[in-house]
Order: structure tokens, then sequence, then C-alpha cells
């Protein structure tokens, strides 16, 4: 991530990126690093921190200061006011700025709004991660029409896979705007996965009594033939927070975790995300169950580690579906649709919904069925190469009307 591009650079260029939550920053924090290294090219830094803490992690993690901060984030903040807050106060960073170019990344409400408040001041806007689509525009909600419309804006749209750009080419947007990168989730965590294990993750799985993996998943002591007293516990790590998730969903997908959990041979880790309607179901169902860890939400450097040591991930989140495979941890993603296809036709993820006993089902075969397990574990990463930032930032050096 650190290396310098060969290419040239375009005199007098101003590119700002604006992220508004972890994972967008943790995205774009590769793309951000390659645009700082170039000469003529003034690159600056937005947030609106529509996530608060969590975003500020990942900032420090990857030692970047945004230019501007527009602090926006509210307890259980509404969209509408999300969003008109958004446009209120970005607007006079732009005006300030004046860009070439704005940088956004995903499908959150900051990329969605950036997108529209950079079309009417008619500045050129670069969408990161372009091209993802469950074709239903309520799951997820609001991600997918979010994207929808920062595609309709961006005047060049990073693709991360080809399937992505196959989606983009059937909405009519013409080949040569779109350039197929690779994912930039993928530049960060090779980054931070080099990176010493906290002392917090290795201090959570010494109590939690995590053993070792061998590749079929199984730990070290209980592959072995030898009697040991070393550990033989799994650890399960579990994302759970999409808007669409809330309620029946949610409750659905922690009574499955309560019955994996009762197994007792695994450790399942859950760090808790702050919004309220995440945070009273899984107090209420999960909070007292064996085997079951709730944490606060984790810093991105304590997640990337703690997917490392695990067998198995449960999420109904977004990037970790990309990121597991990378370790050769096999996702069930617990949603009923996904943006991410390509790792369910590479064998990397399965969908498995929120249905309690499918969810169960196909957890236990693959922590009981090596074949299975390895299946999964060994299937190629579809979703990039680590260098998706380097071929962005060459794209935009590149761009001619």
């Amino acid at each position: 991530m650190q290396r310098m591009l060969g290419c040239r650079s375009k005199k007098d260029m101003r590119v700002l990126s604006v992220i508004g939550t972890r994972p967008e920053a943790v995205k774009m924090a590769p793309v951000i690093r390659a645009l700082a290294q170039l000469p003529g090219v003034e690159a600056r830094v937005c947030s609106t921190a529509q996530h608060r803490q969590m975003l500020d992690q990942v900032l420090d993690l990857f030692h970047i200061r945004p230019d501007y901060d527009l602090d926006l984030m509210r307890d259980d903040q509404s969209l509408p006011e999300l969003s008109a807050a958004i446009f209120t106060r970005l607007h006079p960073v732009l005006s300030e700025f004046r860009p070439d170019w704005i940088l956004i990344e995903g499908d959150t409400t900051t990329v969605a709004i950036a997108a529209l408040l950079a079309y009417y001041l008619r500045i050129r806007v670069g969408h990161v991660e372009a091209g993802l689509r469950t074709h239903d525009k309520w799951h997820p909600f609001p991600e997918e029409l979010n994207r929808r419309v920062a595609t309709v804006v961006a005047d060049l749209h990073f693709a991360p896979t080809e399937l992505a750009r196959r989606n983009l080419l059937q909405e009519g947007i013409e080949d040569r705007l779109i350039v197929v990168t690779g994912n930039p989730v993928i530049d960060a965590l090779l980054y931070v996965a080099d990176q010493p294990e906290p002392d917090e993750v290795t201090e959570l799985l010494r109590r939690l009594q995590i053993g070792t993996l061998s590749d079929d998943g199984i730990p070290h002591s209980a592959a072995s033939e030898t009697p040991s007293s070393a550990p033989v516990r799994r650890l399960v790590l579990l994302t759970a927070h999409r808007r669409e998730s809330f309620g029946a969903p949610l409750e659905a997908i922690f009574q499955a975790v309560k019955d994996l959990a009762s197994r007792g041979d695994v450790e399942i880790v859950y760090p808790v995300h702050f919004n309220p309607n995440v945070q009273e179901p899984a107090r209420r169902i999960l909070g007292d169950t064996p085997h079951v860890t709730l944490t606060p939400p984790l810093d991105y450097l304590a997640v990337v580690h703690l997917m490392k040591r695990a067998t198995l991930v449960l999420t109904d989140s977004g990037g970790i579906q990309e990121e597991a495979p990378t370790f050769g941890k096999p996702v069930l993603v617990l949603r009923e649709v996904t943006e991410r296809p390509e790792g369910i036709e590479a064998g990397t993820s399965k969908l498995v919904g929120t249905d309690p006993r499918r969810i169960v089902e196909q957890a236990t075969t693959l922590l009981d069925d090596p074949a299975a397990y390895a299946r999964m574990a060994q299937a190629a990463n579809p979703f990039g190469d680590g260098h998706a930032a380097d071929k962005i930032v060459q794209a935009l050096l590149d761009f001619n009307v």
C-alpha cells in the first residue's frame, strides 16, 4: 500500500475524499494514502462522522487526519435528519475547496448525499466499489438505493469485480467509464494483518481458551491423536447490525447463536454495534448465554486479528464477506440477498438468511465436517489482489473527458 505509483501526475488536480463510516474509511484509507504520495495533486479528506467512534478508530490506525470534520453523528439519528445535515454541512466545504473530483466509497447515506451535492455543483465524482447490486431496493436498506444514486451521478466507476462491471453496463454506463480495480478493502486488510496482534485480542482468546487452528478449522490439540491439555474450543466471529435486520430478523439470528453456543465446543464473540436497535435484543437474548461473549465495538485492528483466529464467520455485514476469504475463513451470510454474489459463486460464502434452524444447520456442518469446511476455506478470494488503490489513482490521472 505504500509503494509509489509508476505514473505521471496531473498538475493542479484537487481531490476530496468523503467518508462517513468505518467501512468507508477502511476501504478509502489505501486510496487516500496513495493520493498523498502524488506531487501536483492536492488531496484532502472530509469526514461526515456518520459513525463517530468506529470511524475515528480506523483513521487513527491508518494515520489519517481529516482536513474537514463535520461531526454529524447523533444518537438514534433518522435518515432524513442525517441526510439534511450532510447537505447543509458539506456544501460549504465544497465551496471552499472547489475540488476537481470527489471520491466516495460504497453505499452509505454519506455516499448518496455527497454524490447529489457534487452533481448540483458540477463536480466530478469517482465511485469506489461501484456496481454492487441485489436488484431489490429494500435489501439492503438503504444501501441498495444509495449505491444506485451514486451510479447515476458518477463520472468514473471503480468496479471491484467483473460482475460489478456487468451490472453497470446493463444500466447503461459506458464501458470506458468503468475500471475493474479489485476492492481496496483487501489492500487495507493486508496492511493491518501484518501488524502485531493487539493485547486485548491475545488476552480475550486466552481467557476463552481458543486453540490454534489446523487447515481444516480444527484446533491442533483436537486434530492430534496425542493427548493434550491445550485448548480445543473454536472461535466463531459474529457481526450483525443491518437496518433491515432490526426487529424479528435480528432476534432470530440471536436465537440461532444461542442454540449454536449450546454445543459447548465453540466460543462466539460478538462486537455489538452501538445502535440501540442492536444493543437491546443482543443483551436481552445473548447477555447471559454461556460461550457467547458480547463486547463493545472493536477497532479494525482487533477485528482483523479475531478474523485471522476464527474458525467461522457469521455476518450480515458487507465488507467482511470480502475480507474473511483472504484468511481462508468460511462465511455464512445472515441475509436473504447479497450484493456480493461473487463470494457465493466462488464458494467462500453461503447465503443462509435469518431462519435459526438453517443457520445452526449450516454452521454445524462446517464445524463437524472437515471436507465441507475445506471446500470453503480453500476457495480463492474473488475480491482483489491488494493493489486496488494504485489502479484507482491511476485511472483518475488517466481520465479524459
